[in-house]
């Protein structure tokens, strides 16, 4: 994508979360979006095909935690404790820094819409990151190979997937990080290389 596109992209996508933030999401309307972003209705329409489109953006903002925290973990610790690290710290920017009403709205766009579904983009970082953990935990002999990296990513996914789920559907009543704490480590466990 030729960097002006990606700025104009950037340009919409940054002045909608910050208007969803400011205003809540059903307030928020595309024209406000459009002013804020300083772009026109022709390129919001070729980025986006409605206000819901944007709502999948936040998967992205998810990978770019993921992309800064993968700068600074230490290439000699397990693969386990690698991806419990990163599902800790990306639970805890959610409960702090995500709006639960955001997140119960990308899910619910999630499962409805036809198009698009960012959940599943195994382009992501998200899922690159995944892969290259995963792959590095069999060579070392930490992850088992009885499944592939496949899926075992697909079993992560589901796993951090279905507990942000259960958090909206309990519309935050407890806390995510302490509940991906508890959950993740029995999850991993069965992906251990018996020893």
């Amino acid at each position: 994508m030729p960097k002006n596109s990606r700025n104009t992209k950037s340009r919409i996508v940054d002045a909608a979360w910050k208007l969803f933030y400011k205003n809540g999401y059903e307030n928020t309307t595309i024209e406000e979006i459009i002013f804020e972003s300083g772009t026109s209705r022709g390129s919001f329409y070729h980025y986006f095909s409605g206000k819901d489109a944007l709502l999948g953006s936040m998967a992205y903002l998810f990978d770019e935690k993921y992309e800064a925290l993968s700068q600074i973990i230490d290439p000699d610790t397990d693969a386990i404790s690698v991806l419990l690290y990163l599902n800790h710290e990306l639970f805890t920017m959610i409960e702090q820094q995500v709006d639960l009403e955001l997140l119960t709205r990308l899910y619910a766009t999630q499962l409805t819409q036809s198009g698009e579904k960012q959940f599943l983009d195994r382009s992501r970082v998200y899922f690159r990151l995944l892969r290259t953990i995963i792959t590095r935990g069999q060579e070392r002999g930490e992850i088992t190979r009885e499944k592939s990296v496949g899926e075992i990513v697909r079993l992560y996914a589901m796993c951090e997937r279905g507990i942000l789920y259960d958090w909206c559907l309990y519309r935050g009543e407890y806390s995510l990080a302490e509940h991906g704490d508890s959950v993740m480590p029995l999850m991993l466990a069965g992906l251990r290389t018996k020893k």
